[in-house]
């Protein structure tokens, strides 16, 4: 295991590039792939590249108000004070990264979004209360949970196959979440990784002297908002407005009002929207006034400026992928060498492959379905099985895929190459283990 970490850590750090040079190095890549496996001429590629790179805008802003509202509620004095209290619990580096895992698996199990976000402010008040622990392994710790999200509550392919009026009803009808979510072989998973992944990371925990520890002054945050007594000494009605409790106490009731409404209509159906909107009416009642809300929300901005810039560019990568007809190209190389027994198999490993290009679930889903469910048919096999090896696939490699990883590394201050060698051992131990239940259960 030793061996494995010190090869890894320096394979990353030293070849690893930032995400947003990563991504540039991508497109051309994609581009070269499209160019000699598909039939597209440059102008198409271009036409593609183009015409996808603003498809994700929705997307991206929904990814840049979970970093926003999670530093804004975690920044308020009540979080600070919960999530210092429970990083007490652990008294070795040891307890504190499996404490940070399990804490990460649950939430991203019941909500990818807010697992993210949960998962990296715990590992910072951690880093902060447990002397020695690796700060670099405790951030991947808190990342290694996200490779649950796809079998877990909000995992987009299971939920838009329950859909009625999704786009593959006709080739796999409506799927209940009994056949996907809640099935014996993405049971097994969960429960299999809820017990590897903590192991895992415990087992990667390196000796005192070569521990990566950070100063805890350096994790501590800005004060959110000047004392009282250091503004103006006359108010003018301005700025009793912008000091008002009774304002923003009015207008978070109101969004916990909505919140309440929709989970008795619907039940505990997280997404981001839910989430987003969650955390953001609970930072404006936590931190009680607008001018301190506002504040904070000025203080968190700037770790979304990753996301902002680069989501552009892999919408871009997907508008290549998907148009040109490279993602079909992919997952037919695969098709071509499966039989019965290990299509599942190969499917999850063509979707590993195309999620380094399309790295979001319901856009993979978008590309490979129509050519996996086909070949399922071909060959009578599982349809519900197919769509979550899909589902499993992407998930699998984003343990080395920094797209998802930005808002932990935005919150945590670190890059991608920091984290990434412990992601590779990760999803080295772990593919292995998803495949066996694909091939075997």
């Amino acid at each position: 295991m030793k061996i494995l970490i010190s090869f890894s850590n320096r394979l990353m750090q030293r070849y690893m590039p930032d995400p947003f040079l990563l991504v540039i190095l991508l497109t051309f890549f994609v581009c070269g792939l499209a160019l000699i496996f598909t039939s597209s001429t440059p102008v198409q590629i271009i036409e593609y590249w183009g015409g996808g790179f603003w498809s994700l805008l929705a997307f991206s802003m929904q990814m840049v108000l979970i970093i926003v509202t999670g530093h804004v509620m975690a920044s308020s004095p009540f979080f600070k004070k919960l999530l210092g209290t429970l990083a007490n619990l652990p008294k070795t580096p040891g307890q504190a990264i499996i404490l940070v895992t399990v804490v990460a698996l649950a939430a991203c199990w019941i909500n990818w979004g807010f697992g993210l976000i949960i998962g990296a402010l715990f590992a910072k008040e951690i880093a902060a209360k447990v002397e020695g622990v690796d700060y670099r392994l405790l951030i991947a710790s808190a990342y290694s949970g996200f490779i649950i999200w796809s079998g877990g509550l909000s995992g987009s392919v299971a939920l838009t196959i329950a859909t009625p009026g999704h786009f593959t009803e006709h080739l796999i009808g409506v799927v209940p979440t009994s056949e996907t979510i809640f099935s014996v072989f993405n049971l097994v998973i969960l429960a299999g990784l809820f017990i590897l992944v903590p192991i895992i990371n415990r087992l990667m925990v390196p000796p005192k002297d070569k521990a990566f520890v950070i100063d805890p002054a350096l994790l501590e945050g800005k004060e959110i908002f000047e004392a009282a007594s250091g503004e103006q000494a006359v108010l003018t009605p301005a700025d009793r407005l912008e000091n008002s409790q009774i304002l923003s106490l009015l207008i978070g009731l109101l969004g916990i009002a909505f919140l309440v409404y929709y989970f008795v209509k619907n039940g505990f159906a997280l997404n981001l929207d839910i989430v987003n909107f969650l955390f953001l009416f609970i930072g404006i009642i936590l931190h009680k006034t607008p001018r301190q809300f506002l504040k904070a929300v000025t203080d968190s901005v700037k770790s979304a400026s990753g996301i902002i810039i680069q989501f552009p560019f892999y919408a871009g990568l997907m508008g290549i992928v998907s148009a040109s007809g490279l993602a079909g190209v992919l997952s037919n190389a695969f098709i071509s060498i499966s039989n019965e027994h290990t299509f599942h198999l190969f499917t999850l490993w063509s979707a590993g492959l195309v999620n380094f290009f399309v790295p979001s679930g319901g856009g993979q889903w978008a590309v490979q379905a129509p050519v996996m469910l086909e070949a399922a048919q071909n060959l009578d096999v599982s349809l519900p099985k197919t769509a979550m090896a899909v589902a499993w696939g992407d998930a699998w490699t984003n343990m080395i895929q920094p797209f998802y990883a930005l808002p932990a590394l935005a919150i945590a201050g670190l890059k991608a190459k920091d984290i990434m060698g412990y992601g590779l051992v990760i999803m080295l131990i772990t593919g292995v283990f998803i495949s066996a239940v694909f091939l075997f259960l």
